[in-house]
């Protein structure tokens, strides 16, 4: 497979500043990183199994899930610059009217940050960084 299929993401159709970015609410970054780190899984999960769409979407859905992510931002900030450390804490810190009825309020705000720094990412066309970060978080199979 080539490298480039083996990223699973699409590119970001317009690279945003730096200051654009950071005038974003955390909600937004959040909710852009969630569409980006669904079709990250889906792609994934579809290349690597051989399963069935019912099969793979519920697969998808707990890798997706704030339970699951809360995990996978254990295994990348290490290795998170002082600006994605930054931006993680934004969106983690982030007030929010919304909880998870599947997580914990510290599973949900923790999962938020990652998604915000996905979504980050994506939006400043970072998306060597990007697929970096989301191998290392993901870096155990998710096939299980």
């Amino acid at each position: 497979m080539s490298e480039e299929k083996s990223n699973y993401l699409p590119r970001s159709p317009v690279k945003h500043s730096r200051d654009e970015l950071n005038l974003l609410s955390p909600a937004v970054l959040s909710f852009i990183g969630d569409g980006v780190e669904t079709l990250f899984a889906r792609s994934k999960v579809s290349f690597e199994s051989g399963q069935k769409i019912g099969y793979l979407h519920k697969l998808t859905a707990r890798i997706v899930s704030a339970v699951d992510q809360a995990k996978a931002v254990k295994n990348i900030l290490v290795v998170l610059t002082e600006e994605e450390t930054q931006v993680y804490k934004r969106c983690r810190n982030a007030k929010t009217n919304t909880a998870s009825k599947n997580a914990d309020i510290v599973d949900y705000k923790t999962a938020s940050g990652f998604e915000g720094l996905i979504g980050f990412l994506y939006l400043a066309d970072e998306h060597e960084r990007l697929n970096e970060l989301l191998s290392i978080a993901y870096s155990e199979n998710l096939i299980t």
